[in-house]
Order: C-alpha cells, then sequence, then structure tokens
C-alpha cells in the first residue's frame, strides 16, 4: 500500500463484486423540445456591445450558437455516434461511474485511462478515439477507458458530501483493477484529468505504468522565483475556481435552468483558455463545444459537477500537493495552455521522462490539437509508457 494512502474507506474492497451494466444514451424527444424552447425564449440582458469575452459573454457569438443550437445542431447523429462505443454503468464506492470501454479485442492491448476535466467532458475525446485506437505498425494496441469523473455528465451524481480527488481516484483505480481486470494501466489527463492522475499515481504506483499530462501545473517549489505570467493568471483568472470552491450552489439553479446561462458559464472558459484566445468557435467546432455543454445539460449535471471543486478544497492534500509522482510521467506542452508553469517546477513534482512543446494550442487539447495530443501520447506510451 502506497503511504499515499488515504483514509480507510476509500480503499479497495475485493470482498464486493463490480458488475459492468450495459448502457445507451437516449434522451426523450420531450427534453430535446423543451430544450429548444428554452433557447428560443431566452431571456437577453443589457449588454455593452463590441466588448468581445472582456466583461465575461460575447453576446455576438452567444447569439449565434443560440439560433445553431435551437435550429441545426443534431443531437440525435451525436447520440447515434455515441452509442457506437461500448458504454456501461459500474456502481463503485455507491455510485454509478459511467465510462466507454473501447477494446482492441487483442490480448497484448495496454489499456489507457483517459481523463477529462472541467468544463469539460468524455465528448473531448471523440476525435481522439479513432487516433489511438485505429494504430497500425510495431506499437501495442489499446483498450480505452473513458470514464464520467462523478458528478459529470450520464453518470451518478454523489448525494452525500466527500467526493473529492481522494476518493474520485480510488474509484477510478477500482474501475480499472477490481472492476476491469486490469493490472495495469496508463493515464492520460488534462484539468481534473492531470490532478485526478496525478492523485491515482501517488496512492497507487503499482497499479499505474505511466502517466501523460497536457496540463503541466505545479506549485512554485520553495525557493523558486514567481513565475510573472501564472502571476497574473492567478489575479485574472481564477473568479470561476474560487465561487465554485466557496459557494457551488449559488449559480447551481441558473446553470440548472437556462440553457444559455450555462453555455455563457462554460463558453468564457473556452474562450479564454484555448489557443484561439476568444476566437470562437474558429479553433473548435460550434458541434463539439455544443456536444460537450450537452453532457451538462441533457443529464443536469452543471451543479454537481461543481462540487468538485468544493469537495477538493476541503481536502487535507491540495491538487497538487503530496508526494512527488514516481512513476514515468510524459507532458506535452501547449503553447497557450493558462495554467502551465515552468519545466522546473514539473520537473521536481514528476518523474518527467518525455517532454514536448507544442507552438499553438491551449487548454482543451484534446479538441483544439488532436493530432498533435494523439501523436505524443502514442510516442511516450509507445516508448516509454509499457516498458
Amino acid at each position: 500500500m502506497s503511504a499515499f494512502e488515504h483514509r480507510g474507506h476509500y480503499e479497495r474492497r475485493s470482498d464486493m463484486e463490480l458488475e459492468a451494466r450495459p448502457f445507451t444514451l437516449s434522451i426523450e424527444a420531450s427534453v430535446l423540445a423543451d430544450l429548444r424552447s428554452r433557447l428560443r425564449n431566452t431571456r437577453w440582458p443589457s449588454v455593452f456591445e463590441g466588448h468581445g469575452w472582456t466583461y465575461g459573454a460575447n453576446y455576438d457569438t452567444l447569439r449565434m450558437l443560440q439560433t445553431y443550437w435551437s435550429e441545426e445542431y443534431d443531437w440525435r447523429a451525436v447520440e447515434a455516434h455515441l452509442n457506437g462505443y461500448d458504454q456501461f454503468l459500474m456502481e463503485v464506492d455507491g455510485l454509478d461511474i459511467h465510462y466507454f470501454h473501447i477494446r482492441s479485442g487483442q490480448a497484448e492491448a495496454k489499456p489507457l485511462l483517459l481523463l477529462h476535466g472541467w468544463p469539460g467532458s468524455q465528448a473531448e475525446f471523440l476525435d481522439l478515439i479513432p487516433l489511438l485506437f485505429d494504430r497500425v505498425g510495431t506499437a501495442p494496441p489499446l483498450d480505452l477507458v473513458i470514464p464520467a469523473i462523478p458528478g459529470f455528465g450520464f453518470g451518478g451524481k454523489p448525494l452525500c458530501a466527500g467526493w473529492g480527488p481522494d476518493r474520485i481516484a480510488a474509484a477510478f483505480n477500482r474501475l480499472m483493477t477490481d472492476g476491469l481486470g486490469y493490472e495495469t494501466y496508463g493515464i492520460q489527463g488534462g484539468d481534473w484529468g492531470t490532478i485526478l492522475g496525478r492523485r491515482i499515481a501517488q496512492s497507487y504506483p503499482e497499479r499505474v505504468a505511466a502517466l501523460h499530462i497536457n496540463m503541466p501545473y505545479a506549485y512554485r517549489p520553495a525557493g523558486a522565483d514567481d513565475d510573472p505570467k501564472l502571476q497574473d493568471f492567478h489575479r485574472s483568472g481564477l473568479a470561476y475556481l474560487n465561487l465554485q470552491s466557496t459557494r457551488p450552489d449559488a449559480i447551481a439553479p441558473g446553470l440548472a435552468d437556462s440553457p444559455m446561462g450555462l453555455a455563457t458559464w462554460i463558453l468564457e472558459k473556452f474562450a479564454s483558455w484555448s489557443g484561439g484566445r476568444g476566437a470562437l468557435p474558429s479553433t473548435i467546432s460550434i458541434d463539439h463545444l455544443l456536444t460537450n455543454i450537452m453532457f451538462y445539460w441533457l443529464p443536469n449535471s452543471a451543479a454537481s459537477a461543481a462540487r468538485i471543486y468544493y469537495e477538493s478544497a476541503k481536502e487535507e492534500c491540495a491538487p497538487f500537493g503530496g508526494p512527488p509522482v514516481l512513476v514515468p510521467t510524459g507532458v506535452a506542452a501547449f503553447a497557450h495552455e493558462p495554467y502551465r508553469a515552468p519545466r522546473e517546477w514539473i520537473e521536481q513534482a514528476y518523474n518527467v521522462v518525455h517532454w514536448k512543446d507544442f507552438p499553438t494550442g491551449g487548454h482543451f487539447a484534446a479538441l483544439e490539437n488532436t493530432a498533435d495530443l494523439a501523436g505524443d501520447i502514442c510516442e511516450f506510451f509507445d516508448v516509454r509508457g509499457w516498458s
């Protein structure tokens, strides 16, 4: 057992069998009709024109998105595409985890756990899947496991406090080992996927073959100088984090009741954190943006997803705290990632054996720089990850 494992009631319980229950997305027509009605009847606030996203909402972009969402966006096509992949629910620690399990069918396949973040979802990986899954040559085939973070998407919503990174890390490790039978596995993640991947690697290093991250963030080591870019980001870009870490339910009714309220809250982050710096939807297609939002709207999960910040703030270990990650770690560093710390900070927090800088791209690499991210994941795991 790792010295970093927390609280005994989060440890694996081998006496409880885990059952994979097949899952199919099937949204009732009345839910989609209600969404269209709400969109068409949006009550817009008074606004300052011509300021882009400066005040937190670009209404030219939002009105365009509202029209497309209500009149043209085809959820049924997306739903059919998603149902082309095997999906399951598995109850772990009393909560249903929804996950895609995309198997190669080959005995030598290596399992890779793909972890999303906020305000992302499992939908971030849709274009990445074929690039990872359909590889040919000498590289080992992959089995992809793509779970929803508890409280996100179409999985279970915690009905009690305590579902922070510690507990989620334990649940995901149990999903992979006791549930799916993998002795060891790789992890890839950005945003909360980086935080959770880090926590799993700290707590279960004997299970994690390697870790790949695309949010290279670490706390400033003792004696190191502050990083000016991170200082500026901490001053001006963390209002969402402070709110969701302290009063997440204050915005919950608005996000649950208004699709355009939800879209604005999510798209502001896509605008400010993506490589396009506000040029939505040029860097990420409108259909990709809306599909991601639908993973919050349809299951009414905006509030339960936001609470991960509150639960994390209550934990003894800070998100990037604890001992250094000792498992081999690969880093894909995209130029406009706002959570990008100096490399020397990262190398004190992780066992970095692979690092690649990319001149474009931002926080949402799986959507913006899909081929770059896929190539780096494959290069890292094929060369370093399974040795």
